[in-house]
């Protein structure tokens, strides 16, 4: 797949803030996982956001925040062999797994990300190459 648009897809939300997409996803899956912004889904799509970005998984549906320049951030959710594997793939991975104390309001211990800026990031990944 070239472009998630190629897909058939569900909207949840659109035009929505990345918190607002974060809160949707954590209260409306059954799992959690969170990534970081550059994670690739479908083989061709990064996800791009403010961390922690949710990915969540709702029966066979990939539930995730896509954002399109110029149009704004969406909540979709696919439901297809691709999603499949891709909601596999992130339990094998298992990196970022929320408890289901999210659906209670708790957040989980990996959104206690510290804030840092874009070049703070890129300083560090130079010191450590």
């Amino acid at each position: 797949m070239s472009c998630i648009e190629q897909m058939k897809y569900t909207i949840h939300l659109q035009k929505t803030s990345f918190k607002e997409a974060r809160e949707y996803i954590e209260k409306n899956s059954d799992e959690v996982y969170y990534v970081s912004p550059g994670y690739k889904i479908f083989k061709d799509y990064y996800i791009i956001g403010i961390p922690p970005i949710a990915v969540g998984a709702k029966g066979n549906a990939l539930v995730f925040p896509y954002t399109k320049p110029c149009h704004g951030s969406f909540v979709l959710s696919i439901d297809n062999e691709d999603s499949i594997k891709e909601i596999n793939r992130l339990r094998e991975t298992g990196k970022g797994k929320a408890t289901a104390s999210v659906k209670k309001g708790n957040s989980p211990e990996s959104s206690k990300v510290s804030l840092t800026s874009y070049e703070d990031m890129w300083k560090k990944q130079d010191l450590e190459n």
